[in-house]
């Protein structure tokens, strides 16, 4: 049987295609982004009455914003490209296809905050509040802070970033669908109407 090279994957060939793609480039995006994220700077201090406080160094706390907004910015920019790619493979355009796009946007994201979180703990450590080497006579310890993944550790705003490019993506995916004039969403070959 001769088949033509958009068609020599079935259809649930082509879902798992498209979420495992979407995963590994969710781990590739997670491995730049921790390059590209920007650390806070901090210091420990011990006060006259020997307490340790800890702050951040001018406007340095910006960055723990500033890293999750990039994790974010760099998900839904894969999810509009990704939406774009999958509906170029016009033989499986459909239902199955659409959502193979958000759940593997889901896992990429997933994969993204793994794979970033990871990276910058080895690189960066742990905040070192107890352990810095503060004393009577050094009383001050700098250090950088690992940037976040998350703009929070609440449920809520963990859910919000791994299910917003999947949102982008579905949204990507259905506007094309929308303007897309024929009922068959320009499948090749096209399929024939069936008489009124």
């Amino acid at each position: 049987m001769n088949l033509e090279p958009q068609q020599r994957f079935s259809r649930r060939r082509a879902a798992v295609v498209v979420f495992i793609g979407l995963t590994v480039a969710g781990a590739v995006i997670g491995a730049v982004w921790s390059v590209l994220a920007p650390s806070a700077h901090g210091v420990v201090a011990l006060t006259r009455s020997g307490q340790r406080v800890q702050t951040y160094l001018g406007s340095e706390s910006d960055h723990l914003f500033v890293a999750a907004a990039l994790l974010i910015g760099l998900l839904t920019s894969m999810a509009i490209v990704a939406a774009v790619l999958v509906w170029q493979w016009r033989a499986h355009r459909g239902p199955l296809l659409a959502t193979a796009l958000w759940v593997g946007s889901i896992a990429a994201a997933g994969a993204a905050a793994g794979v970033g979180a990871l990276l910058v703990r080895w690189h960066y450590g742990p905040v070192p509040f107890d352990t810095a080497p503060v004393t009577p006579e050094n009383r001050i310890f700098y250090y950088s802070e690992a940037p976040p993944v998350f703009f929070a550790h609440g449920p809520l705003q963990i859910a919000t970033t791994l299910l917003f490019p999947a949102a982008i993506a579905a949204l990507t995916y259905a506007l094309m669908a929308v303007a897309t004039p024929r009922d068959d969403l320009g499948a090749v070959p096209p399929m024939e109407r069936a008489p009124v």
